[in-house]
């Protein structure tokens, strides 16, 4: 990964503010937390190619199984960030992203881990702070307790829903890109959910 300075940001912290600089033209920046091997990242990137793409992963030899994959169909919009979620507020100014993308996220399904939960307040929070004042959040799931969960905590936060898909793959949009967990989960039968939100 230090050897491909072009494609991973090992240093989050020290680009904050000056993501658009990186990519060199002032298009808008989208997020994805939770990168995993990078066949989102890859596809919404060449779907979008007027947006500047960040995958954001913590574990760094996951994010070498997506630096692999962006090597071998190489991106001018799409970098890798080695990062985790608990400091996004370090990484980004605010209103410095104008999408957020929360893809099959850990539920932490026990009680005791809820805090935990990329779409508790505590986190919505940081959202909040680092998008634009259009900005929106993105999210799909397999799992029907996080995604009631999520519900209860935007509702409560007093955010916008724009779309909310009980079952994705039911009528699935062309647009829609699918992340290896989703392709596994939705063979194996599993429902998807999705939603779509912003703030007030």
């Amino acid at each position: 990964m230090e050897l491909c300075p072009y494609l991973v940001v090992l240093d989050p912290a020290g680009r904050k503010g000056r993501w658009k600089e990186l990519f060199g033209n002032g298009k808008p920046v989208f997020l994805e937390i939770g990168a995993g091997k990078g066949q989102f990242i890859c596809g919404v990137s060449e779907q979008l190619p007027d947006v500047n793409f960040l995958g954001m992963e913590k574990y760094d030899s996951v994010l070498l199984r997506a630096m692999q994959r962006l090597t071998a169909t190489p991106r001018q919009n799409a970098l890798l960030v080695l990062g985790e979620a608990e400091k996004l507020l370090d990484y980004f100014d605010e209103n410095e992203v104008e999408r957020l993308y929360l893809n099959f996220s850990d539920p932490w399904s026990k009680k005791c881990y809820t805090k935990r939960r990329l779409t508790h307040a505590i986190f919505l929070e940081k959202y909040r702070q680092l998008l634009s004042p259009s900005g929106e959040i993105h999210m799909k799931t397999d799992n029907r307790k996080f995604f009631e969960f999520t519900l209860q905590q935007m509702n409560e936060y007093g955010m916008v829903f724009d779309c909310i898909n009980l079952d994705l793959h039911a009528e699935e949009p062309e647009s829609n890109i699918r992340t290896e967990y989703e392709v596994s989960r939705s063979a194996g039968g599993a429902t998807i959910y999705r939603l779509v939100s912003r703030f007030r």
